[in-house]
């Protein structure tokens, strides 16, 4: 049995166009640039904190050493002048005891004397009861014994750690250890000793500064770039719905253009994509009407020469038509069909140059007996609107070596445009000059000429300077589109010139080989 498929609904769309827009550019790139904060705030706070540890460290060592050598050198003053530092010696005690009592509350640290065996004889709890000084012993040092060890090093002189001094301290201390040298005899040592947890209190109170700070900066931090990264993916919210209306066929919307001044006022990167986005929506959109033009052209185009064929053709066969006219309009029919291959023959070359099917064949030919040729062609139509045709007399052969067939498409074309668009009784003017390099040919025509907005469009496909569709003015604005992309191809150029209300000039060059 078949599973039954689950019907698709509408709320699917929504919600799949939900997760889009949560997982969009604006969210991605707002999220990394906060991570990217967080983590520089982090690294930034945690480097502080190991700077100023290390910094208080090394201080506190320091003033431990500094502090550990004045008393030692005090305690070797003291010997030398006959003051050994011993237990019965009350006075040379209590003297040490008062230093070191003294500089220990000024450091905050234990600072005491030992003998060469590591027992404790002096520090800065010794003198404080009467009973204490009596006895010669301090019930809080008298426990401690500073370990051999801890003595041989002083052989190299005076040293400093953070341990427990041989496993003397159950926590870990900074420990500086000088020796007492009395002429030049090792009589003891000094030890002064610090609980490391002492350095927790200013690396606290660093610590609370820098959150408070960098919570502080990391908020204002947060709303700017949120603004920011707004500000930035606004223009491509909005193209990408712009591109979606375009995609409906609706070229209406355009994109407002941000501008910022920054370091010389010149456009950023997404300016220059959304100027190039609304330059692609404008030529989306020219291709979009002329598109449309040139099906309601060609359409008319069609329809006009097969109705009058239909018709004409009809009329004979029924006998509407008199047999002895049968001939006039035969000819009308035969023009017509003429005009239908003509109009086919310019949509499969137009197919062929997009497509890049279009191929060049060189020969060597005549110029000029091709117009001879071509004019030819427009006799009964010339007649018939009494043109004068200038020029011809004066031409005379010039070979170039083109492609015949395509460079017969652009003087027929040029020609076919001349004669339609002279007024009656005007004038074509024909001129074709070469010289050692190139070809030029020049085909004027009298009439109501080329505005100038529209000179510079007239080589475009499907353009039309007549939006009549009058019966007059055949065409679906194919012939000068694909007279200049012959020309380009062969490497020449084309210009038009046109006065309004009195004349077109249509000149091109080629070159001779």
């Amino acid at each position: 049995m078949k599973k039954a498929r689950k019907k698709f609904e509408p709320k699917d769309i929504k919600n799949t166009g939900s997760r889009t827009k949560s997982s969009g550019l604006f969210h991605r790139y707002f999220y990394v640039t906060v991570l990217i904060l967080f983590i520089s705030f982090a690294i930034l706070g945690s480097s502080l904190l190991i700077f100023i540890a290390r910094n208080q460290s090394e201080e506190k060592t320091a003033l431990l050493k500094q502090n550990a050598q004045n008393v030692a050198q005090t305690a070797a003053a003291l010997i030398q002048k006959g003051y050994p530092l011993e237990r019965g010696n009350k006075d040379a005690t209590m003297l040490m005891s008062v230093s070191t009592a003294q500089l220990s509350r000024a450091i905050d640290a234990d600072i005491y004397i030992c003998d060469t065996d590591g027992k404790i004889i002096c520090c800065k709890d010794i003198w404080q009861s009467d009973l204490v000084m009596y006895m010669g012993e301090c019930i809080v040092h008298s426990k401690y014994t500073v370990p051999r060890a801890a003595l041989d090093k002083l052989n190299g002189g005076g040293y400093t750690e953070t341990g427990t001094l041989g496993g003397m301290y159950k926590s870990s201390h900074f420990i500086s250890v000088e020796p007492i040298i009395a002429s030049g005899q090792f009589c003891g040592a000094v030890v002064a000793a610090q609980d490391t947890d002492s350095l927790h209190e200013p690396v606290r109170a660093v610590l609370k500064m820098f959150l408070f700070s960098a919570l502080l900066a990391l908020a204002i931090a947060f709303v700017a770039t949120y603004v920011l990264t707004y500000q930035m993916t606004k223009p491509l919210r909005e193209m990408s719905a712009a591109a979606k209306q375009y995609a409906k066929g609706d070229f209406s919307n355009r994109i407002s253009v941000p501008y910022h001044k920054v370091l010389g006022g010149d456009e950023d990167e997404v300016a220059e994509l959304v100027t190039a986005f609304n330059s692609m929506a404008n030529a989306l959109s020219a291709i979009e009407t002329s598109r449309r033009n040139f099906v309601a052209n060609v359409s008319h185009e069609l329809k006009t020469p097969m109705t009058t064929i239909g018709g004409f053709i009809d009329g004979i066969l029924d006998g509407t038509i008199d047999s002895s006219k049968s001939s006039y309009y035969l000819r009308i029919v035969s023009d017509e069909v003429k005009r239908l291959s003509r109009l086919v023959t310019g949509m499969l070359n137009m197919s062929k140059i997009e497509a890049g099917q279009l191929k060049i064949q060189p020969k060597e030919f005549d110029i000029s007996a091709m117009t001879f040729k071509t004019m030819l062609g427009f006799e009964r139509i010339i007649d018939e609107k009494k043109i004068e045709v200038r020029g011809l007399d004066k031409v005379g052969p010039v070979n170039i070596c083109a492609d015949e067939d395509m460079i017969n498409q652009v003087v027929y074309n040029l020609i076919d445009n001349a004669v339609k668009f002279t007024d009656e009784g005007g004038y074509i003017e024909v001129a074709i000059k070469s010289d050692s390099e190139k070809v030029i040919f020049s085909i004027k025509n009298s009439g109501k000429g080329i505005s100038h907005e529209d000179a510079g469009q007239v080589f475009e496909r499907f353009y039309k300077t007549d939006k009549s569709r009058s019966y007059d003015v055949k065409g679906a604005g194919l012939g000068l589109y694909i007279v200049k992309t012959v020309i380009d191809m062969h490497g020449g150029q084309i210009t038009v010139n046109s006065e309004p209300g009195e004349y077109t000039q249509f000149v091109f060059w080629l070159p001779l080989r």
